[in-house]
């Protein structure tokens, strides 16, 4: 499991761990079952507070991400299927509407817009 925390980010610490972990779990990179490490090895590693990394672990818990099992540590959480397609759906439309923000700033239509991401998804998959 790889983190980055960056000192120049404005989200606190706490939500740089939890966005990555989400952000692993929605791509694939961390599967079912598999298990985090401790909360006091993941705060060795990445050299931050144990209060922060649990703080982290309590919100992927309350959003379903990770099971909490007593005695044996956390784990990622069986996820449904078609939740998590959802959240890649909406990730996706974040990005959109943040491409489409950019591109009404620079006054570029919406038709040369289309043909970009037409172009640009043709190119992916040739």
């Amino acid at each position: 499991m790889k983190i980055i925390i960056s000192n120049s980010s404005p989200d606190p610490i706490y939500e740089q761990v939890t966005k990555q972990i989400k952000a692993q779990v929605i791509s694939g990179e961390l599967k079912e079952g598999d298990p985090l490490p401790s909360i006091r090895n993941l705060a060795k590693e990445l050299q931050i507070s144990v209060i922060t990394t649990k703080r982290a672990y309590d919100e992927l818990i309350k959003e379903g991400f990770v099971d909490s099992v007593g005695g044996k540590g956390c784990f990622i959480a069986m996820q449904n299927k078609e939740l998590l397609k959802e959240k890649k759906m909406k990730t996706i439309e974040e990005k959109l509407s943040d491409a489409v923000l950019d591109a009404r700033k620079l006054g570029i239509s919406l038709h040369d817009l289309k043909e970009m991401l037409t172009l640009l998804y043709k190119e992916e998959f040739e």
